[in-house]
């Protein structure tokens, strides 16, 4: 008797299968993975022009992706533009803004490891952000405007 393997299957997610939620002024997220177990958040946001994200300490590595619009940390002179990659170490300290003058929403995919220690100005943690409460956040925000339980890539 011949066992046949099982392979795994992709999970696919098109364009319009998960909601955007509003984050406040114009900004809009949309969760694509919350692996609570393995402490990885990947969400898309979409930034309109002079956002300022709070100042935050990642407790895990950060990858980013911009696919449309600029964006720079306040901390730093580099500027990053559509099609730019950034890889951000575990303790890395910045203040995320998006220039007043860019002519188009910024569109960035994050995927995140740990958590954003969101600091106040002393440089004490204010609050924390991770795959759990990102979740709770975005399901929240989602069935506010009619999704009941969208499709995000979560454990088991």
């Amino acid at each position: 008797m011949t066992m046949i393997e099982l392979e795994p299957s992709a999970v696919h997610r098109g364009e319009d299968d998960l909601p955007w939620i509003d984050s406040g002024r114009g900004n809009q997220v949309k969760l694509l993975t919350a692996k609570i177990s393995e402490g990885l958040w990947i969400v898309r946001t979409r930034f309109q022009p002079g956002t300022a994200v709070q100042t935050h300490r990642h407790t895990g590595q950060v990858y980013a992706y911009t696919m449309a619009g600029s964006w720079h940390y306040q901390e730093s002179e580099y500027v990053n533009r559509a099609g730019s990659f950034l890889y951000e170490p575990a303790g890395s300290v910045h203040t995320l803004l998006v220039p007043e003058d860019n002519v188009e929403v910024t569109d960035v995919w994050f995927q995140i490891y740990g958590a954003n220690l969101n600091l106040d100005e002393d440089g004490n943690v204010e609050s924390v952000t991770d795959a759990g409460s990102i979740l709770q956040w975005y399901m929240d925000g989602a069935a506010a405007i009619g999704w009941d339980d969208p499709p995000v890539l979560i454990d088991g």
